[in-house]
């Protein structure tokens, strides 16, 4: 790994905060309240936590080992395994970019609000009527594409660095930040009145939405699981191969997996209790990390107000880019490895401009979602039409706006696709011994070969296979 001048982390600390970054993100501080708000509350988050041992853990520690065995990205360490497999790999990479085309857009948003509510602690009137604001900011051809520029600007900035100078710097300092921010919000919204009605609702015990609708409620746990943890996008996979064989790869698989789980939580305990103190519905969808929040933030009025929702969007910041730089560092290794295999690039496997390239292909593709009002369309005061008017796609779920688009070609179909076959090779190909095998080069003795071998070969793969259909059946049923 070394000779190929690849990089690595520096150290344990550094690793584990970038794989935390990359599993905390707007997945949990946007996907996991929403969906738990709109799935019952406790039910989700008791399906969530069984799916995250069962099937999380295993397949967060398989790609990881994966990853260090090999040395190589999403792409180079599939095919390491036999040139049959490197599809796989590739539909990790397609996956990473797609997600990337409508992540880095969102990212650009959170990044306004982050601004705006910076101003608008020192008076600044610049959101106007906090309940219309983000239906008229999503409209703004222009300005969209400005910030979704800065943010993408932001993520090359710190993949331009590398592994240790800018991924790992960056999530040593942001990590813990995000940490100690969504820590103060909580306490604030823990303290407003009406606020334990949302602590009931996710705490309570409430199996009644499983006997309504058992399949809705799991295959959305499994999926909201499954994109948090960054399974199935080479993001993984490629960290792991910058690890060296020091590291004990089940400890730092169980403590990414269990931090993840914890900061989906702490979120829930924010946005949900905050619902419930100003009188706002827990299932509000997608627009209840922007319009809602808002909304709440404008409710506590002045400064307060201003301040807590500006310490709110810029942890929400700080997950986007953890997450979104990890995504752009499973493509752009992709090209470092293939430059470094056939001897270009010089010694760093000209990182810097397949990092550049990357994201123009990137911003180009995602000029899309920047553009379509996230499916209001011209009639609604966009400037390009979504995907079914575009394309003549009629299709219930996926077609009625260019994010739902990649998202289904990404977390639909791509993401549980490679995961789900990633288990059965552990499983039933290459055996788990490979993993533990890999596990133990640390010279740590594999603790939980029986509970892996288990999951490899039965929960895993059915959990995989629950996601898949379910998406399935979301985006074509």
């Amino acid at each position: 790994m070394e000779s190929q001048n690849r990089g690595g982390f520096a150290t344990n600390f550094g690793f584990l905060m970038a794989a935390i970054g990359s599993a905390v993100g707007l997945g949990n501080l946007w996907g996991f309240p929403y969906k738990m708000g709109a799935n019952g509350g406790f039910a989700f988050l008791l399906v969530y936590l069984i799916l995250a041992i069962f099937v999380g853990l295993a397949v967060m520690l398989g790609e990881m080992a994966l990853g260090r065995k090999t040395g190589q990205g999403c792409v180079g360490a599939y095919a390491a395994m036999g040139k049959k497999f490197k599809w796989v790999g590739v539909c990790g990479v397609v996956a990473g970019f797609f997600i990337l085309c409508f992540y880095m857009v969102l990212g650009g948003i959170v990044l306004r609000y982050v601004c705006g509510y910076l101003l608008a602690m020192f008076g600044s009137n610049n959101f106007g009527d906090p309940a219309t604001f983000f239906g008229r900011f999503i409209t703004n051809g222009g300005s969209m594409l400005i910030w979704f520029f800065v943010f993408t600007l932001l993520n090359v900035l710190v993949i331009a660095g590398g592994v240790a100078e800018g991924i790992e710097k960056f999530n040593k300092i942001a990590m813990p930040a995000l940490f100690f921010l969504l820590l103060i919000v909580l306490i604030y919204v823990a303290c407003q009145p009406g606020a334990g009605e949302g602590y009931k609702f996710m705490f309570s015990w409430n199996v009644k939405p499983l006997q309504e609708d058992f399949l809705k409620v799991v295959k959305t746990a499994a999926g909201q699981m499954f994109f948090s943890l960054s399974l199935g996008m080479s993001v993984m996979i490629t960290y792991g191969s910058y690890l060296s064989k020091k590291e004990d790869l089940e400890k730092d698989a169980l403590i990414v997996v269990v931090s993840d789980t914890l900061i989906a939580i702490m979120a829930g305990m924010v946005i949900l209790p905050a619902c419930a103190a100003f009188g706002l519905e827990y299932g509000a969808g997608p627009g209840l990390l922007f319009s809602t929040m808002q909304v709440v933030f404008a409710s506590m009025g002045g400064f307060i107000g201003n301040f807590i929702g500006f310490l709110f969007y810029l942890l929400v910041f700080l997950a986007a880019m953890s997450s979104s730089i990890s995504v752009l560092e499973g493509v752009t290794a992709y090209f470092v490895d293939k430059n470094l295999k056939e001897g270009k690039g010089g010694e760093t496997g000209g990182r810097k401009k397949a990092c550049i390239i990357a994201a123009v292909v990137i911003f180009v593709v995602g000029s899309l979602v920047a553009l379509d009002g996230l499916g209001g369309g011209i009639e609604g005061g966009a400037l390009i039409n979504s995907p079914a008017q575009m394309l003549g796609i009629e299709a219930q779920g996926w077609s009625d706006c260019w994010l739902d688009f990649f998202d289904m070609l990404s977390e639909g179909i791509l993401m549980p696709l490679g995961s789900m076959m990633l288990a059965i090779f552990i499983g039933y190909v290459w055996k788990t011994d490979t993993i533990m095998d890999e596990c133990e080069a640390s010279g740590h003795k594999a603790w939980g070969h029986g509970f892996f071998k288990f999951c490899y070969k039965i929960t895993t793969p059915i959990g995989m296979l629950i996601v898949l259909y379910g998406q399935i059946t979301s985006f074509f049923g």
